[in-house]
């Protein structure tokens, strides 16, 4: 039996072959930061954050698609698969995600992390290529594909063709720094304290790209900045889309700099098939208007993209043993 794994900066997604998806949870672990003792991983431990004592720590272990500490990375993996796996699974072979641009020592670091379960070999996939193949496309054939998987960490944009990317770009500023900057828009504007679960929640709420309609708003609780007592604030959508408005628009452009720089021979398929967004971020309200304004091309939000890489990465275990054609770049790297 073999596993798929997502390791998002926001959330930790696993695929069981024949089972299908069997977890999607946060990726935050709480510990002591004495004695580095697990207090709780997952939903449980993103419930904590802001909440804990003195001396116990909610953490978020990935950033920006990169593993930041490696072994709570690895001590998170190891008790989110001992959830899911009831029946020990003897040396399996994992497929796992991979934001576009990772150094060697990067990658490194998710094998070693995915292989602390007993696995007996680790396969990587650019998250492109599980975007796409999770859309339930090609990939293998010379047509050309235009995707964009807006996550928490990173924006992984790609022209994949043959199995493999022509072009590629990753932007390492996406959806948790949207809430970054909402913490700092209620803080200046409202002089309110908040953490980034509030800020969140404010963003999927009424978080968008372009103007709402109807208006809509969002009460924001937190802490007064100079009276340190309890105060909320009705906080409206077009406010918000001026707090993120750089990030979408950084975004927007980098997926129009790689349509500039994608072979004229593949854009003649783009141009009939338009442009495809996958993960959370894309179901951010007026993101695919945005980025058709950018690139002049139809733009889709696939129905269920916050879960394409993790069905793609699933899709991929059927490849392991196939070997690549000739010519072709093969879809999975074996580590």
């Amino acid at each position: 039996m073999n596993i798929a794994i997502d390791l998002g900066s926001d959330r930790t997604r696993v695929y069981i072959e024949n089972r299908g998806k069997v977890l999607d949870e946060a990726s935050v672990i709480t510990y002591d930061v004495d004695t580095h003792e697990i207090f709780a991983v997952g939903d449980e431990a993103y419930a904590m954050i802001g909440k804990t004592p003195v001396g116990i720590r909610a953490a978020h272990p990935l950033d920006g698609g990169v593993i930041a500490q490696s072994d709570l990375v690895e001590d998170m993996v190891d008790i989110l698969l001992s959830e899911v796996c009831t029946v020990k699974i003897s040396n399996p072979r994992v497929v796992t995600a991979i934001p576009c641009e990772l150094t060697e020592v990067e990658k490194r670091a998710v094998v070693n992390a995915v292989s602390t379960f007993g696995a007996r070999r680790v396969y990587l996939i650019e998250t492109p290529k599980a975007a796409a193949l999770g859309c339930g496309i090609d990939i293998t054939s010379p047509h050309g594909v235009f995707i964009a998987d807006i996550g928490s960490g990173t924006a992984d944009i790609a022209v994949l063709s043959l199995g493999g990317m022509s072009v590629s770009k990753s932007v390492k500023k996406a959806g948790s720094a949207m809430d970054e900057e909402i913490v700092k828009y209620i803080r200046k504007q409202y002089g309110l304290i908040i953490g980034t679960n509030m800020a969140e929640a404010c963003k999927k709420a009424v978080g968008c790209v372009a103007p709402p309609a109807p208006p809509q708003t969002f009460r924001v609780k937190g802490r007064d900045a100079v009276s340190g007592l309890p105060r909320y604030v009705d906080v409206g959508g077009e406010e918000i889309m001026g707090a993120v408005a750089e990030i979408a628009n950084n975004i927007a452009t980098a997926i129009r700099d790689v349509l500039e720089r994608t072979p004229p021979e593949l854009i003649s398929d783009i141009y009939t098939d338009g442009i495809i967004l996958t993960g959370g971020l894309a179901k951010l309200q007026g993101f695919a208007r945005l980025v058709g304004a950018a690139t002049k091309l139809r733009v889709r939000v696939h129905k269920y993209a916050p879960d394409c890489v993790i069905m793609g990465c699933g899709k991929a275990i059927g490849y392991i043993d196939r070997a690549p054609a000739q010519g072709v770049s093969p879809l999975l790297t074996a580590y």
